[in-house]
């Protein structure tokens, strides 16, 4: 087991490491492992603990714990996140101090009990702005949800200059060194971590950014991968950029048309509806094969995309496999404000372009009109309709007022 490591003249790392995780919670990759970081803030008045570890891994957190002070001197537990790989240790640390008391955001009451499987723990819900005062260190709580769960905070201690992020500005890289400055270059993890926890939530990263830009950050102790204290300042502004909602195209919005075809028909739906989105010279309309697209490029054109329109023959009964990447691509957005629609052309029974259209309803997108389907080789005139499905596409983007289909 490991040792508690410091980080500054009164906080220590008590967090644990994962090397050999290899996938993280089913959808991520984690070559370098990950770490499931805590802190324990020791003062004249008592000791404070910044979140636990994943319940495999509690031994060597009570392991650091002992190392550094007593049970009894455990006043406080600050759990900034719920998520069993930050929760898990959080019951049996309530037995071993069980006058401690945990503070959480009002959203994580409900779970608590749950979580520490206890009745008796004592608890207080905190919120932005209130504070905690012990043996002359001041703690400022952070309201930051859905950052990634609903119940997520941050919070500041104000005499060291460390902000404690939650998940913000964490990313799954192991490495024993622990401090950004010592473990070399891992901003491929954290763009990696950051794509696939916070940017389906960039409206409330860009609300958490502006209460960190309140504060004077000197280290960013964060709840994955390596503590942040060499140019903290460059983190934030990754997170700043990459969640920046700015108008970059002069009010017109993007529409994107991404298809796979067989046999040609599809392709030439797309680009029937491609002319009908590009008559409106308020759109700016792209058109993508997707098979020649992997899933960062996919991710990058459907963030900018307010309009989505899908294309798709049925093989076999199914979707073929480069639009269900797709689709599975799209969880990782936030889809507020998104328009989506399909079509298709199909031989015998015609599902995919269906069930294209119910997954983009299932992921919330707003579909306003019915799929449009072709059997086979498109007619003149049936190019002729994908064109005005393209046109009523665009005017529906753009702010025409219709009914949403069902």
């Amino acid at each position: 087991m490991s040792e508690a490591i410091k980080v500054s003249k009164d906080l220590y790392y008590i967090g644990v490491s994962d090397p050999d995780i290899r996938v993280f919670d089913i959808i991520m990759k984690t070559a370098n492992g990950t770490t499931y970081n805590s802190y324990l803030l020791k003062t004249p008045d008592g000791v404070m603990i910044f979140d636990t570890v994943k319940k495999e891994f509690q031994d060597d957190f009570f392991s650091k714990l002992e190392s550094l002070c007593s049970y009894d001197e455990i006043k406080y537990i600050i759990m900034h996140h719920l998520e069993p790989d930050h929760s898990g240790a959080l019951a049996e640390l309530t037995k071993r101090a069980p006058d401690a008391k945990i503070f959480i955001s009002p959203m994580a009451q409900p779970m608590l009990k749950s979580i520490a499987q206890s009745d008796t723990m004592e608890f207080e819900t905190v919120w932005t702005n209130k504070e905690l005062k012990l043996g002359g260190k001041t703690l400022k709580f952070l309201s930051t949800p859905n950052l990634h769960w609903p119940e997520t905070m941050s919070s500041y201690l104000l005499e060291d200059k460390i902000l404690f992020s939650g998940d913000v500005f964490g990313s799954h890289y192991y490495d024993a060194r622990v401090f950004d400055d010592l473990v070399g270059d891992f901003d491929y993890a954290f763009k990696y971590y950051y794509d696939h926890i916070m940017r389906p939530f960039k409206s409330d990263v860009v609300k958490a950014l502006s209460l960190y830009k309140t504060l004077d950050i000197d280290t960013i102790c964060n709840l994955h991968g390596p503590i942040i204290r060499n140019n903290p300042n460059k983190y934030i502004q990754l997170y700043k950029k990459w969640s920046s909602t700015e108008d970059r195209l002069h009010g017109k919005k993007i529409i994107s048309i991404f298809y796979v075809t067989s046999y040609k028909n599809t392709k030439d739906m797309a680009h029937s509806i491609y002319d009908g989105l590009e008559a409106d010279e308020n759109l700016i309309a792209n058109i993508y094969d997707l098979t020649a697209l992997d899933e960062q490029n996919m991710l990058s054109i459907l963030e900018e995309s307010t309009g989505i329109l899908i294309g798709a023959p049925t093989i076999n009964g199914d979707v073929p496999k480069p639009v269900w990447d797709l689709l599975s691509c799209m969880m990782l957005l936030e889809k507020k404000g998104k328009f989506g629609g399909c079509f298709g052309s199909y031989g015998w029974s015609g599902e995919a372009v269906d069930m294209m259209n119910s997954r983009l309803k299932a992921l919330k997108f707003r579909v306003p009109l019915n799929p449009k389907k072709i059997k086979l080789i498109p007619t003149k005139e049936e190019l002729y309709e994908c064109y005005n499905f393209g046109v009523e596409f665009g005017e529906i983007v753009n702010g025409k007022m219709v009914e949403m289909t069902l």
